[in-house]
């Protein structure tokens, strides 16, 4: 296997663990606070109308001449991976408050129990639409990466694989729990998943352009290793200067 093709199979799996963490709280807070019936059939209509998604965009995108679909993707994974280091920088800096999954599961399950519960067909529309939503929104995003990623790479498969393998070890968790997955190390995977996402963004986006670059696919770790020393000298710096503001404000 390619260094290319590993680090396609790791990122996704790292990106679709972060979702699929996310969305499992939302729908445990429901189903144990209002019941699972109408929590899990809103599950199944989030996946089958994710599956209708990549059904659509992955042929799709095989239309495009390849370095067009590489100049695109590659763009729209820069932006889409800074987005999330950012956030990674400023936790990791202590600028933005770490994720904390455990809080999040206390407010969904406080606000669960105090909606108003409506029936309709023998379905609490509340849990349906909660579980629905939360599914979709997340999974969207686990979507986006495994359609790019295979997309770009010629390997949807392998993208799969590695979506699939996140989403059934956490669900298989998750069951077996009955409680967040508060002990994931949510924050340091964001923050490996967006220096991942930045240096597709970089090596695809070159790519597509025309750059040729040393080494070819092993190129990505050179890139992976120039992303990484710029967003921990970034960590460094802003943890430098939120020291020096808080000794000045109690001096």
């Amino acid at each position: 296997m390619s260094t290319s093709a590993i680090f396609l199979v790791l990122a996704t799996f790292l990106a679709c663990t972060v979702e699929a963490v996310e969305a499992l709280t939302i729908v445990l807070a429901v189903g144990i606070t209002r019941g699972w019936r109408s929590a899990l059939v809103g599950v199944g209509a989030a996946l089958v109308a994710l599956a209708v998604i990549v059904a659509i965009l992955g042929p799709a995108l095989t239309l495009v001449p390849i370095n067009a679909l590489r100049i695109v993707i590659g763009a729209l994974l820069l932006v889409f991976g800074l987005q999330w280091l950012r956030k990674a920088i400023l936790r990791a800096s202590g600028y933005k408050a770490l994720h904390d999954e455990t809080a999040i599961f206390q407010r969904e399950l406080v606000d669960a129990r105090e909606a108003q519960r409506t029936v309709v067909a023998g379905m609490d529309w509340y849990s349906f639409t909660l579980s629905f939503k939360g599914v979709l929104l997340e999974g969207l995003e686990v979507a986006f990466i495994v359609v790019t990623f295979g997309s770009s790479q010629g390997s949807i498969p392998l993208a799969i694989a590695g979506a699939v393998a996140a989403v059934l070890l956490v669900t298989v968790t998750g069951v077996a729990v009955r409680a967040p997955l508060s002990r994931v190390p949510e924050n340091t995977m964001k923050f490996a998943v967006g220096i991942m996402l930045t240096t597709f963004g970089i090596f695809w986006g070159a790519e597509g352009a025309g750059v040729a670059w040393p080494g070819e696919d092993a190129a990505i770790l050179a890139v992976l290793a120039f992303v990484l020393i710029i967003a921990l000298g970034l960590v460094s710096a802003l943890r430098g200067r939120r020291t020096q503001t808080l000794h000045g404000q109690t001096a």
